[in-house]
């Protein structure tokens, strides 16, 4: 089996490559970030044409998150409330960013994790917020499901290692100490990064600013991941980053990240 995650900065711009990719890597569930389109104008008939059903959690011009599979799935939840109540979730929910949904015994969790601004602003707090309710969502997605596959766009570099120049990121946003240690913690719950299970090297990207000719440059970050659970992590057959769409006319500034096990 294999599942995609990648940030599409807008399907209905990115509706041609997203289509031409899965034609080409016929992935059996796709999860996207930063959709940015309400449900009922999300493109889903060219999907459904290459065999997917969509499911979509969006909002109009903002973040969105969406599952493509090739079979049905079971037990789709919407957001943080479907598991936690809307009580303790509060405001997190506003924003459309989570999406889950059971495939045969795994259940996938795609999620667009907040990129907080600056470090310090109120975007940053909201992140971190964020990242503590998370942590209760997936302990307890986790007590029900033993082979749980987290994916997306984390908006984090967990290890100096994931970013081209880490000279000075402590004050940036997305390798901070303290976002960094708010990731820690959510995977202390029992997950494991599923690209390190197989390269432990640097230099592997998944984002490239659209600024200062950075892809062109390999000045990228590695922020879009795969976390998985013990269980299914002993089912791991490979983790790539297929770089070839961030080559593309007016391409994302992400780029896939594919998990295969079995």
């Amino acid at each position: 089996m294999k599942v995609a995650t990648w940030n599409v900065n807008s399907i209905r711009s990115r509706l041609d490559h997203a289509t031409q990719w899965l034609q080409t890597n016929p992935v059996d569930v796709l999860c996207l970030q930063e959709t940015k389109v309400v449900n009922e104008t999300f493109p889903t008939a060219a999907f459904s044409e290459l065999g997917y059903t969509a499911y979509i959690h969006g909002q109009k011009s903002y973040n969105g998150v969406a599952l493509l599979s090739r079979q049905p799935l079971e037990k789709v939840q919407y957001g943080f409330a479907a598991v936690l109540g809307e009580e303790r979730v509060g405001d997190l929910d506003d924003q459309k960013r989570v999406i889950a949904g059971l495939w045969g015994d795994i259940y996938i969790v795609n999620l667009y994790v907040p990129n907080g601004s600056s470090v310090g602003s109120d975007k940053y707090e909201y992140k971190l917020r964020w990242l503590t309710c998370l942590k209760e969502y997936l302990t307890a997605l986790l007590a029900e499901y033993p082979n749980l596959n987290v994916c997306g766009d984390f908006n984090i570099a967990l290890e100096d290692k994931d970013i081209y120049n880490a000279e000075g990121k402590e004050k940036h946003i997305m390798s901070s100490p303290v976002e960094r240690e708010a990731l820690r913690a959510v995977l202390s719950v029992g997950l494991k990064d599923g690209f390190r299970l197989f390269n432990d090297e640097g230099g592997h990207f998944s984002w490239w600013d659209y600024r200062t000719a950075a892809f062109q440059r390999n000045m990228g970050w590695r922020i879009d991941h795969h976390y998985l659970s013990a269980a299914l992590g002993d089912r791991a057959l490979s983790c790539t980053i297929d770089v070839e769409p961030r080559r593309w006319e007016k391409p994302s500034d992400h780029t896939p990240v594919i998990m295969e096990y079995a």
